[in-house]
């Protein structure tokens, strides 16, 4: 046995992240962590990485029992990392953020810069990533920073590597080559503990699963015994289907509409109109401007030309406050960066965008700042202490619940939605598309970015797919995945299938 734990337990304060934590993980298997947001699972992966002490229970490695105090001890021992959320130093190259901590130095002292960047480079070269040694982190997508993430795990070599959904922003072709990565790791005998809330990738390359529910291993075993269900069953602790379906509303008057909105390098003569009670997904490659264009819609990147109409009203978005101040919301793909101020409160961050909402002659007033992140807290069901506690402490479902609250609270008429589904899981995602629908019979126009098309296919009522900046066609929402693939890798031209 490479690695065992036993009755791990951890709190933070006077909540259990961890209360019966027990996993087991053999040289040469790739062992599936399973659970929902808030479940434990990334808790007890940062105690073996060293980055969170235990309170209670046994780690052993080897058979010896060991106690990590720090990421480098681990390191010592032979355990990686590649986390879910960047922990990369965005100021830095591509190529010193993969050997970050291990440079080869002269002896004066002076890094061997070239020496990393060749080494790097050829690292990135065998495993094909879209990647330049000499690359700022800081310039690159949240999917480039998760193949860093890899690099960086991979040259550090360990007995054990542990992946925090790895694949939660990347595309099909690159999701293929982390599996490929993950297989190769598996025939020298490492062991992988893998984390992913996407349960089709389950099959493609689990060995064994553990799966937590509230703190505690609730099952363990071979994954060929278990039905999807039943994976989602002890997951959640009740029944819920694998698949989401949602009766579309009438569409209404138009909502939004895009007249020949470019931004230069990024987006294209895009036009569109989102209708009132409509859920309309939008699809493509990463890259293809899908991102770029609601970062557009909201005032972040200002169009060098086209028009916006909000609700049948020309407005000039030039600026995020300008974008709320319209009634257009943006749920960024990247929570932590843009979304919210970790370090503040929920109510803080849940009534940040609408400060007059909970002011009285330009006073906050606190009082009514805690009953509103109260109210939220209890609608959208986030595990949470009180209004009070840190958003940083929450998991990365409920920090996805503050997000959505945020907006709420603004009461705006659009909302863009950029991968709201990233890094959730199955419970929670339906959460999100019940939220989603109720928007939608209320009168708001919504957006749906995903890479998830089978998430697509079951909530929008059209989808839009785009092509190196430019939309390439529409499609129904009863479509199929071939269809949108087809429109997203076109060559050229305008396609409507209805």
């Amino acid at each position: 046995m490479l690695i065992e734990l036993k009755n791990i337990q951890k709190r933070y304060g006077g909540v259990a992240a961890l209360r019966d934590g027990n996993l087991a993980v053999n040289a040469g298997e790739v062992h599936l962590l399973l659970g929902e947001n808030g479940a434990g699972k990334s808790t007890l992966m940062k105690i073996v990485a060293g980055l969170v002490e235990r309170d209670g229970g046994q780690m052993l490695w080897n058979g010896a029992e060991v106690h990590l105090k720090t990421p480098a001890e681990a390191a010592k021992i032979g355990v990686a990392m590649v986390h879910q959320e960047s922990l990369l130093a965005p100021q830095l190259t591509v190529a010193e953020n993969i050997f970050l901590g291990r440079e080869e130095s002269h002896p004066l002292g002076w890094v061997k810069r070239r020496r990393a960047v060749e080494a790097a480079a050829r690292l990135i070269e065998q495993h094909h990533f879209p990647l330049r040694a000499e690359w700022k982190v800081e310039k690159l997508s949240p999917a480039g920073k998760q193949l860093v993430e890899i690099c960086r795990a991979i040259q550090h070599g360990s007995s054990l590597l542990i992946f925090d959904e790895p694949t939660s922003s990347l595309s099909g072709a690159e999701t293929e080559e982390v599996f490929r990565i993950v297989r190769t790791l598996r025939a020298r005998r490492m062991g992988v503990i893998y984390i992913t809330h996407r349960l089709e990738e389950l099959r493609a390359i689990g060995d064994r699963v553990t799966i937590l529910r509230d703190g505690q291993t609730v099952h363990r075993g071979d994954l060929a015994e278990l039905t999807t269900n039943q994976i989602i069953s002890h997951m959640v602790g009740r029944q819920v289907s694998s698949t989401y379906h949602r009766d579309p509303f009438p569409p209404g008057e138009p909502m939004l509409e895009l007249e020949g909105l470019t931004v230069k390098g990024k987006i294209d003569n895009v036009s569109l109109t989102l209708r009132a009670g409509e859920i309309v997904g939008m699809a493509g490659l990463i890259g293809a401007g899908r991102t770029e264009l609601c970062r557009a819609i909201f005032g972040v990147d200002r169009p060098d030309k086209g028009s916006i109409k909000v609700a049948g009203k020309l407005v000039r978005v030039d600026s995020p406050r300008a974008a709320v101040k319209a009634g257009i919301a943006l749920v960024t793909e990247d929570r932590q960066i843009t979304g919210l101020a970790l370090p503040l409160p929920i109510a803080v961050n849940m009534t940040m965008a609408n400060t007059e909402g909970i002011s009285r002659f330009g006073i906050l007033d606190l009082k009514k700042q805690a009953t509103v992140a109260a109210d939220y807290i209890t609608r959208l069901r986030i595990k949470a202490q009180s209004g009070s506690q840190p958003a940083g402490r929450l998991s990365g479902g409920n920090q996805q619940k503050v997000v959505i609250a945020k907006w709420l609270f603004t009461q705006p008429r659009v909302f863009l939605f950029d991968e709201p589904t990233r890094g959730i899981d199955v419970g929670a995602k339906a959460e999100v598309f019940d939220f989603m629908h109720e928007l939608a019979k209320s009168g708001a126009a919504i957006l749906m970015v995903s890479s998830e098309m089978q998430e697509l296919l079951q909530v929008a009522d059209r989808i839009i797919v785009m092509r190196q900046g430019k939309i390439s066609g529409e499609l129904p929402g009863r479509t199929t995945q071939q269809e949108i693939m087809r429109l997203a890798t076109l060559e050229s031209g305008l396609e409507s299938i209805s």
